[in-house]
């Protein structure tokens, strides 16, 4: 019976707390509710608000682009007027050109008309004035000429003279001038250094050893070095022959090695030459970097480096081809600098114009056109490889940088002792010179002299008059330039003597 009591006491209680629970979530909703009724309302309005805004906004742009297509229509109609104005305008000067030609057409035509009549009454003038004179049109002009020339003759040789004279002075002064200066800024030794193709020896059974028994030693020295040695009865020498300069030297400094050190057998002997190999060819690209370093030259490939050390063993007439190449680059910057032409082309093209000599052994062609050909292998400017090929008359000096490598090759080769030349190629160029002034018409005698710095050519007075003798003081210097190999310049002098004898009775 408790048991019944406390159980309906506890019902009676959840009872109580369900009805006090649900009491309050009725009120907490309702609360709910109003909240949400309120913030629903609030939307309401803000998003009236928003629609206005909208409107508002829209109406205003809807105006601003009324206004703005406006705009632009009456800025559509503007330009189409001043087309209209344009075309206008176009179609009005179009309208004058047309009339302008037409009239230039009547004007070409009248014109043409006139050239017509004038030449018939040339032809007219001419045939009565050849029925007049008996003549034709050729002679009568043929009699004209030598009338004119006749009466003229002694002021036309005077005015020759002169216009020669005064251009010889104006070029010869500028000339001089430029060539002067880089000259006396130049001051080389006259005498050069001599490749040797000769080894002293101490003694003479030093040769003996050289030969070695049955000619093993010498035979092996050929061999290895590819240089000919020449063992005679000169005392105290050991001539060396080769066409390669580099071989002959390598030669050369072997055998100087070998005296010193005074064992001389085969394999020795190869181990020697490998040395000197290393030796010279260590020299040749010194020889090139200090002639580049001396001249201010930069930027020679390696390889046109070597070509340019090599001339350090060549000579030509005696004069060693390194020297007159660094010789001629210091000249050609002094010259390039006073007539505008480019230092640096100039320079360049000086130092290498003759390294094409140190192949001339190895390959087919002349040496300056080598010279070019390497040149433009291993990347040289073509500007420079050009100034370098022209400095012989066979290629065209087309810019004025070749034009002065030309002119201090001459001079550098020209100098007093720069070259030596055999008695026999002396006396063939003095006879040559001779021989180009003696085939011309009227020459009656030419001597070579000066040691070729000038011929002297005596005329026959009859048969050459002062104004002839000019031309042919010209065209004997044109055909020794087109047909001779000479250093420096020639002057070609023409005489002319006229003797009238009388006697008194």
């Amino acid at each position: 019976m408790e048991l019944i009591i406390v159980v309906a006491a506890v019902v009676a209680g959840g009872g109580a707390g369900y009805v006090a629970k649900s009491t309050q979530v009725k009120r907490t909703l309702g609360h709910a509710e109003e909240k949400v009724k309120k913030r629903l309302q609030e939307a309401e309005e803000e998003s009236k608000n928003i629609v206005l805004e909208a409107k508002e906004e829209a109406t205003r742009l809807a105006e601003e682009g009324k206004k703005e297509e406006k705009q632009r229509r009456q800025e559509l109609v503007d330009t189409e007027k001043r087309l209209t104005k344009r075309e206008e305008t176009l179609d009005k000067k179009l309208d004058d050109l047309d009339k302008r030609s037409e009239k230039v057409r009547q004007e070409e035509d009248e014109i043409e008309k006139f050239k017509q009549e004038l030449t018939e009454l040339r032809q007219k003038s001419q045939e009565n004035l050849e029925k007049i004179a008996e003549m034709s049109k050729d002679e009568a002009a043929d009699r004209l000429m030598k009338m004119t020339e006749k009466d003229m003759r002694e002021d036309l040789t005077k005015l020759t003279e002169k216009l020669k004279n005064d251009a010889k002075e104006a070029a010869e002064d500028d000339a001089r001038t430029a060539l002067l200066s880089a000259m006396e800024r130049l001051a080389s030794d006259v005498s050069v250094e001599k490749t040797v193709s000769s080894v002293d020896l101490p003694n003479d059974e030093m040769k003996g050893r050289i030969i070695g028994k049955d000619g093993r030693n010498i035979q092996v020295i050929e061999r290895v070095t590819g240089v000919d040695v020449l063992v005679d009865d000169t005392p105290g020498v050991v001539v060396l022959s080769s066409f390669d300069p580099i071989r002959r030297q390598v030669a050369r400094r072997a055998l100087e090695i070998l005296m010193e050190d005074g064992r001389i057998h085969p394999g020795r002997i190869e181990e020697v030459v490998q040395k000197a190999q290393k030796e010279i060819d260590k020299e040749v690209m010194q020889a090139g970097a200090d002639a580049a370093r001396e001249t201010g030259v930069v930027g020679l490939p390696k390889e046109v480096q070597r070509m340019v050390g090599e001339l350090k063993f060549r000579t030509s007439y005696g004069q060693n081809v390194l020297k007159h190449s660094t010789e001629m680059t210091h000249l050609a910057g002094m010259i390039a600098e006073e007539v505008g032409a480019n230092v640096r082309v100039s320079k360049y093209a000086a130092l290498i114009h003759d390294m094409g000599k140190s192949l001339t052994h190895k390959m087919e062609g002349k040496h300056h056109h080598i010279s070019g050909e390497m040149a433009r292998k291993y990347g040289v400017d073509e500007a420079i490889a050009h100034a370098a090929e022209a400095h012989h008359d066979d290629v065209e000096a087309t810019t004025p940088e070749a034009m002065v490598v030309r002119v201090v090759d001459a001079i550098s080769a020209a100098r007093p002792g720069a070259r030596s030349q055999s008695v026999e190629n002396f006396m063939q160029r003095m006879q040559d010179l001779e021989n180009v002034a003696t085939g011309f018409s009227g020459v009656e005698k030419a001597y070579a002299i000066s040691a070729g710095r000038e011929i002297r050519v005596f005329v026959q007075p009859e048969d050459v008059d002062d104004l002839s003798a000019y031309r042919l003081a010209r065209d004997v210097a044109d055909k020794i330039e087109s047909t001779l190999q000479y250093p420096g310049t020639v002057k070609v002098n023409v005489i002319r003597e006229t003797r009238s004898i009388e006697y008194a009775k």
